[in-house]
């Protein structure tokens, strides 16, 4: 397999896993919860409009007026909308769509490789909100429907806060955007205070399995590894294939893996070549919970913060609730 084919299927699997598991709803008002009444964005339709956006395709998407019916097209996407207090205008999402548990009862509008286009229509969307990768072939047809169609795909985590911001003003709702991301930053900024005197751990952190791929340099994972006081072994850029050999030469201090990954982590050890890791000898093993890891949305520091407690146990306290 060569570097650009490794490249494809490491964020195949990536999105795999950002898609396979369950959440349960949050009460945090900082980032999430429904749609209250007098939420930011809920006034006039044309309030604040027309807006212009720059998408994370580089494209230049202007919205005329308020979108009133949403499709989510991506896991993430969703959990945005949600936390922008805009639930009750998605009229959209996909099989994959499980956060919060509301999504399990809305239209389903196929899944995550291969939207429904019929379906789509027939939601009549003012906005379609999509990603890249694998649903960049679509993006045409689906403005063939008369829809504006933005795409959110932020790569790390500076991109996902401005990513949250471009959906709060194309949704208009910024001012409640701009409180996400403020939160998000403080619930950061809280990590980094517990562990300022606590030193660097070693860690890998798997995202597929068989053949291995992990998250180097330049990826989501990497930030959340750093903001959560740990060293990525992996020194290469995006999401490659690695070896046990390489493993075992690297010998990280924590063995990191996304749940629908790692599986049961007390099988590591049967792996070929894995008997050699120390952090498998030391039981320093952690199943991460896919959801809080890999979707770029507003429950992606609190996946730092899951990071930081296998790294630094003891340490790092669970979020505080917002005033």
């Amino acid at each position: 397999m060569n570097r650009q084919s490794r490249t494809a299927a490491a964020a195949a699997l990536l999105l795999v896993g950002v898609l396979a598991l369950a959440g349960c709803a949050s009460t945090d008002e900082g980032w999430s919860g429904g749609s209250p009444a007098g939420a930011p964005g809920a006034g006039t339709p044309t309030a604040g409009f027309p807006v212009t956006v720059h998408d994370d395709a580089g494209r230049s998407v202007t919205i005329a007026k308020k979108p009133l019916r949403i499709v989510s097209l991506a896991p993430a996407n969703t959990e945005i909308v949600y936390a922008l207090g805009l639930f009750s205008e998605l009229k959209g999402v996909t099989t994959y769509d499980d956060y919060p548990v509301e999504a399990a009862k809305l239209p389903k509008m196929g899944d995550f490789t291969t939207p429904n286009l019929e379906a789509i229509a027939k939601a009549k969307p003012d906005v379609i909100l999509v990603t890249g990768g694998v649903q960049a072939d679509v993006v045409g047809k689906l403005e063939a429907s008369g829809a504006k169609v933005v795409v959110v795909d932020p790569q790390d985590l500076k991109g996902t806060y401005a990513a949250i911001a471009t959906v709060g003003k194309v949704l208009g709702a910024s001012e409640r955007a701009s409180r996400v991301v403020a939160k998000m930053k403080s619930d950061a900024a809280d990590i980094a205070t517990m562990l300022a005197s606590a030193p660097k751990v070693s860690c890998f952190v798997e995202i597929g399995w068989n053949p291995l791929f992990t998250a180097g340099k330049g990826t989501l994972l990497d930030d959340l590894i750093t903001g959560a006081g740990g060293a990525n072994v992996v020194k290469q850029k995006g999401y490659v294939g690695y070896s046990a050999e390489q493993l075992v030469t690297d010998q990280p201090s924590v063995y990191l893996g996304t749940k629908s990954s790692i599986g049961d982590v007390g099988a590591l050890a049967s792996r070929p070549g894995f008997s050699g890791l120390s952090a498998i000898k030391s039981g320093k093993v952690f199943s991460l919970d896919d959801g809080l890891v890999s979707r770029p949305g507003p429950r992606i520091v609190e996946g730092m913060r899951e990071i930081a407690k296998a790294l630094h146990p003891g340490i790092v306290r669970d979020a505080v609730e917002p005033l």
